[in-house]
């Protein structure tokens, strides 16, 4: 039989004291609504105390009635004054959430050198303040402060702090691993030893600065924790907190536990990603479970065998975190690769193993110029429907010209694009802010004329990396663009030692892929633009 856990997230509190990571009101209430569809417990929003943009917060949020307890931040009173009068408690417990988040020193080295004040003073300041938070009907929690290395360091008086929380009826005692510095051994030797003298809930709060967050926050539960704190992506100050990303799954699906329903998990991928996008930083792709990478397979004989049963080389499968399975390509593949991406595309192989072959010696010979398939899925789909026949010539390039003039207004950038689109020549002329958005501008009025749903494609991303330092100016460059139709969104690869034939190269390839799903879809050029149906790639 299952045994529940207790979630609690504070992406919104302990998350965004990241290096970089900012959020307004506004970004912490559209996190906070994915976390509660979650199924996370808790969530806790910030300190009501500490600035305006948390005060906005806690006052929007507490309109929305969240299924998780919404949950307050402060400390511990000041020292040597009533509860009443400290400020902090007094924003606390006027914010509307319905629990409260109070930290206080269990490190004896902390209350003389932070606090310096008296170890008895200290466990007064937790007991009276746990107290008042209780007295104005919230649930308190208590989270003890660099738990592990105050009891390691003074094991009496951190169990003395625990249960001064304990006697003011803390529904959650937390034990905080604060500077990130204790073993998975040590967490469960102490969470063991803390449970067989303080009859209370206890719950884990872990750091990443040994990289040991997950399995720290593992361990604890091992040992009989009960409330796992942590972050959506591991954000948090220094090296981060505990992600929750990997604990949740690693608990529910190796461990039996119950944190959130099923079907709740199958949205975590898409959590961490949206959170991700809010918090304005780049997901790694190989971050365990929900990562782009995280069910990608590369080398053929790993394909090969996914191809016959997934199991042989993912340790769970994809779908129950929201995740996919996806196979790359590149000079590493072997025929397997190509096939099962073929097959992906819904082309028909056949028996088309020559022709899989020789597929695989263009992709190598291509990576060995420079190309790089794995980030330009656009290119590489574009490359298979050409080698299996099922694409279309929707327009050929015969030339074009690029005018870069300076003047007195500043650099100006013309090109000139002609092209050929059934039989019929076209010739445009467009400016840009530069060469390259010349040329963008020109290709587009030329289609635009047949294709009006061209004007929704975008691009949104634009790289330029140099292959061949040594070279100079005369170095070999691969450029990546990303365009969207507000609906999906590819990629696609140009290399050249012409900066701007390399990015030429790209474009060309974005707006191939884009039209060929219309051509795909049997849309008349002529018919009008609401008409247009996209590729679903």
């Amino acid at each position: 039989m299952s045994t529940s856990l207790c979630i609690f997230d504070t992406t919104l509190r302990d998350g965004t004291q990241g290096e970089g990571i900012s959020l307004t009101a506004e970004d912490k209430v559209k996190i906070a609504l994915k976390l509660d569809a979650l199924g996370v417990h808790y969530i806790e929003g910030g300190n009501p105390g500490s600035n305006s943009k948390d005060i906005e917060f806690f006052r929007r949020i507490r309109e929305l009635n969240l299924r998780a307890k919404l949950t307050a931040f402060g400390s511990t009173r000041r020292k040597n004054i009533a509860c009443e009068q400290d400020a902090n408690l007094k924003h606390l417990t006027e914010s509307g959430a319905s629990a409260a988040t109070l930290v206080g020193k269990t490190w004896d080295f902390h209350v003389h050198t932070a606090l310096q004040t008296t170890l008895e003073e200290n466990l007064a300041m937790i007991h009276e303040s746990l107290a008042y938070v209780r007295s104005k009907g919230m649930e308190a929690l208590f989270d003890a402060e660099h738990f592990f290395d105050g009891y390691k360091a003074n094991p009496e008086y951190a169990l003395a702090a625990l249960a001064k929380a304990k006697e003011a009826g803390t529904e959650w005692i937390v034990l905080c691993d604060t500077n990130g510095g204790t073993l998975p051994s040590e967490i469960h030797e102490i969470v063991s030893r803390v449970r067989s003298v303080i009859d209370a809930p206890i719950g884990i709060h872990t750091h990443n600065d040994c990289e040991m967050a997950v399995a720290n926050a593992i361990a604890a539960v091992s040992a009989g924790a009960r409330q796992i704190q942590g972050t959506i992506n591991g954000y948090g100050e220094r090296c981060g907190n505990a992600n929750l990303c990997s604990i949740i799954p690693t608990l529910q699906l190796k461990m039996g536990y119950d944190c959130v329903s099923d079907e709740q998990l199958t949205t975590l991928t898409s959590v961490a990603r949206y959170v991700s996008e809010i918090a304005n930083v780049i997901l790694p792709v190989n971050q365990p479970y929900v990562g782009n990478a995280a069910f990608a397979h590369k080398g053929g004989i790993h394909v090969s065998a996914i191809m016959k049963d997934s199991k042989t080389y993912e340790h769970i499968s994809p779908a129950l975190v929201g995740n996919k399975q996806r196979v790359l390509v590149s000079e590493l593949a072997g025929q397997s690769n190509i096939l099962s991406k073929a097959q992906e595309l819904g082309l028909d192989v056949g028996a088309e193993g020559l022709k899989s072959r020789n597929v695989i010696d263009r992709i190598k010979e291509l990576e060995h110029q420079g190309y790089q398939f794995e980030g330009a899925d656009a290119s590489l789909e574009l490359l298979l429907r050409d080698a299996y026949g099922d694409t279309v010539d929707i327009f050929t390039v015969e030339t074009f010209k690029i005018i870069v003039e300076k003047t007195a207004n500043g650099m100006v950038s013309e090109a000139i694009v002609k092209i050929n689109i059934g039989g019929e020549q076209v010739y445009t002329v467009a400016e840009g802010n530069g060469p390259v958005n010349a040329l963008d501008n020109a290709l587009r009025k030329a289609l635009s004329q047949f294709y009006p749903g061209i004007h929704d494609i975008h691009l949104t991303d634009y790289k330029v990396r140099v292959l061949n330092e040594k070279d100079a100016t005369a170095a070999k460059v691969r450029v990546l663009v990303e365009s969207t139709d507000f609906k999906d969104s590819w990629n696609t690869v140009g290399v050249s030692t012409n900066v701007i034939e390399a990015s030429w190269e790209a474009l060309v390839d974005s707006i191939r892929y884009a039209l060929l799903g219309m051509v795909k879809r049997d849309v008349s050029p002529q018919a009008p633009r609401e008409s247009y149906g996209w590729v679903n790639h």
